[in-house]
């Protein structure tokens, strides 16, 4: 029982937890990330190169020639999809983009924070027992 217990102590850490919503949001952003390589940035960067659709860009390794992509692979032809390579290069050079602005982001926060920690003015230490001792003495004999 005390694995099991362990375990759940584990498990239910802050830093876990974070672990496990990152990796779902990152999940969630890639897709939205292909959607937009996909459906928004190729097609004209394809339009631009001639009507060139990446997806159907491949190279056949065997003897036979096809029309296009589906015919390859549906007859099981040795091919190389280097559309689909550079749409997952531009996939990945976004998502570094957007984490690095983030990283960088959260770093300047971080500097701005400890900046206004450093400029906030100290508060003055606390008197020691002799001064207090003396302030008492000097109010006692005012009155």
């Amino acid at each position: 029982m005390g694995l099991v217990q362990e375990f759940k102590e584990f498990a239910m850490k802050g830093n876990v937890v974070d672990l496990a919503v990152a990796f779902i949001v990152g999940g969630a952003f890639k897709t939205i990330v292909s959607s937009l390589v996909n459906d928004v940035v190729m097609p004209p960067i394809g339009l631009a190169l001639g009507g060139v659709s990446f997806e159907q860009l491949f190279v056949n390794l065997g003897p036979n020639t096809y029309e296009n992509m589906a015919a390859a692979v549906k007859d099981g032809a040795p091919i190389i999809k280097y559309g689909a390579f550079i749409q997952t290069i531009i996939d990945f050079t976004i998502i570094a983009f957007v984490v690095f602005v983030m990283v960088k982001m959260i770093n300047r926060m971080q500097e701005l924070r400890k900046k206004e920690e450093e400029e906030a003015p100290a508060a003055p230490p606390e008197p020691s027992e002799d001064v207090l001792l003396l302030r008492e003495i000097r109010d006692s004999l005012k009155k």
